[in-house]
């Protein structure tokens, strides 16, 4: 794994914010509707409560992600969604909110450079040491892809130029909240200690389709994407198969934001039960990987991987899930 960065995973809104504007001028103040308890339907799954040991069991992780020292977390009992958030469900939540994401109230976002669909002035930008990432005017949550997409058909997808912000809007309608990282490791990995990914430690044999077990980039990255595991982008939330628990793609398809700020050296410091995370920070953590991770150059499709973002920033390859409070 060469890449020490984010740049493979998503840039930060400071990276691809247009020429004429910086970041921090054009971030807007997200309105977050009142609490309730919620047309939040996506089925839940118990985890229960138990005791785990967290972190890079296998040495994969950079130095700089800070997946080490593997340490041993007990949690309480909670329940996840069986799935990222889709589209659909983030449309219930827009019609009955009025929310603009962050996104939409910037007027860009970040495309990744093979699924862009707009017109050659729609790119702002591009980011800097990762050409492959796009500023695009009116690419939003609604046009993942750039103005000239939709997400006609994809009702079932993960939806993504979410923001943390975002995702923190509508876990405050939804009477949910994101998962804590320590929850969504352990989630992740099943109940099952120490592998590598949610259904073991190596990939399959190879094939097309149905027999790849995650959603992840094929071909020579950023260039060519074969896409023999049928999907440019991201795949209905549905595709594949579960964890042992019956989660569905906690690896692969989608970024997902979690409740915690970022340390690369949190894990040496980290309480025993019910960890929340370091107290401040500048990025949020994202877990899980994407539809753009490869081996040749990102392997954080794996349950112990982590990196983060800022909390404003929006990608289309960030999506999330919620926990139970």
């Amino acid at each position: 794994m060469t890449d020490s960065g984010g740049s493979c995973c998503s840039p930060s809104l400071g990276d691809v914010a247009p020429r004429t504007a910086s970041a921090s001028s054009a971030r807007p103040t997200a309105a977050v509707p009142a609490s309730r308890t919620s047309r939040h339907g996506i089925e839940q799954v118990a985890v229960p409560a138990g005791t785990f040991a967290m972190g890079d069991h296998h040495g994969d992780g950079h130095p700089d992600d800070g997946e080490t020292p593997i340490h041993t977390v007990t949690l309480s009992a909670f329940d996840i969604d069986a799935t990222s958030v889709t589209n659909a469900d983030f449309a219930t939540f827009v019609d009955a909110t009025g929310y603009l994401s962050e996104s939409e109230r910037q007027g860009f976002s970040a495309v990744f450079h093979l699924a862009f669909a707009g017109a050659d002035d729609d790119v702002l930008g591009t980011a800097g040491g990762a050409p492959w990432w796009y500023g695009v005017r009116g690419a939003d949550w609604r046009h993942p892809d750039g103005p000239g997409s939709t997400i006609d058909g994809r009702d079932e997808h993960p939806v993504v130029q979410v923001s943390w912000d975002d995702a923190q809007a509508y876990c405050a309608w939804a009477g949910r909240s994101l998962p804590t990282e320590a929850q969504w490791e352990r989630a992740a990995r099943g109940g099952v200690e120490g592998q590598r990914y949610p259904w073991g430690d190596d990939i399959p044999a190879r094939a097309t389709g149905t027999h790849w077990p995650c959603n992840i980039f094929q071909g020579s990255f950023p260039g060519e994407n074969t896409t023999e595991d049928g999907f440019l982008t991201t795949a209905p939330v549905r595709s594949y198969a579960t964890n042992a628990l019956g989660l569905w793609q906690m690896v692969g398809n989608v970024w997902e934001w979690c409740a915690d700020w970022f340390d690369p050296h949190w894990y040496a410091a980290s309480p025993r039960e019910n960890p929340q995370g370091p107290a401040a920070g500048s990025g949020r953590v994202m877990r899980g990987g994407s539809y753009l991770c490869h081996d040749s150059y990102c392997n954080r499709y794996r349950n112990a991987a982590r990196t983060s973002n800022t909390p404003d920033s929006a990608s289309g390859n960030v999506g999330f899930r919620t926990v139970s409070r």
